[in-house]
């Protein structure tokens, strides 16, 4: 590797070291309290470092956003392999299950801490679009889900059949990060959780809908 190749994968290395680290105090803090300082001190290096990557917090946040959806995308494009648009709607859940369990800060970021205008151009350029939104290419899921008849008669509507199980899983998602430590409840196993309420929901809404099994525990057991 030549000197320049190296150079080029330390800045790289070095961005995304900067980025953890914000978007961690982002997560955890909020926008407001959080200073170029601060992201700093927490790889502690100096202030001017920071300053040689981004000019700002606000274009350190957008970069966040940036990457960040771009890896929502990543995670959600290969539901659209599945053969049936059914099988493109739990596939789809099962992803969303699995970053919201697995990346939470992430999670956090782009779902509880809203940090970005819903008219900056970033969101702007973005919206609706399946290559890049990922709420655009879940609704392209959805809308095939009606068009072949997956839903009751009743339920035409792509936006709200999307935000419905979205907001399902968000919800218990959501509660995991914030709660999903507190040792007076006896939790049951997350994942276990959002895949049974994701089926209820799509049962829920099917014109054939398949029966549901609930997930057994173990009476006594506390699980995190």
């Amino acid at each position: 590797m030549g000197v320049t190749e190296r150079r080029a994968r330390e800045r790289e290395e070095m961005r995304t070291k900067i980025l953890d680290a914000a978007r961690n105090l982002f997560a955890t803090q909020g926008y407001d309290a959080v200073t170029l300082r601060k992201v700093a001190d927490c790889i502690e290096y100096c202030p001017a470092t920071i300053y040689k990557y981004f000019s700002d917090k606000d274009e350190m946040v957008r970069a966040l956003c940036e990457e960040d959806i771009a890896a929502m995308m990543a995670a959600f494009r290969p539901s659209m392999a599945e053969l049936t648009p059914l099988e493109r709607l739990r596939s789809f859940g099962r992803a969303f299950i699995n970053m919201g369990l697995e990346q939470p800060n992430h999670f956090r970021l782009m779902f509880m801490t809203p940090l970005l205008s819903p008219d900056d151009s970033l969101f702007v350029e973005k919206h609706a679009n399946p290559e890049t939104d990922s709420y655009g290419l879940f609704q392209t899921v959805v809308q095939e889900c009606i068009d072949t008849g997956v839903f009751r008669e009743d339920l035409t509507d792509p936006e709200f059949i999307a935000q419905t199980l979205w907001a399902g899983l968000h919800g218990v998602i959501s509660l995991h990060i914030a709660l999903g430590t507190d040792p007076n409840i006896n939790w049951r196993p997350v994942r276990e959780r959002a895949i049974y309420l994701h089926e209820l929901m799509i049962a829920g809404m099917s014109r054939n809908p398949a029966p549901v099994i609930a997930p057994k525990f173990e009476k006594a057991a506390a699980t995190v």
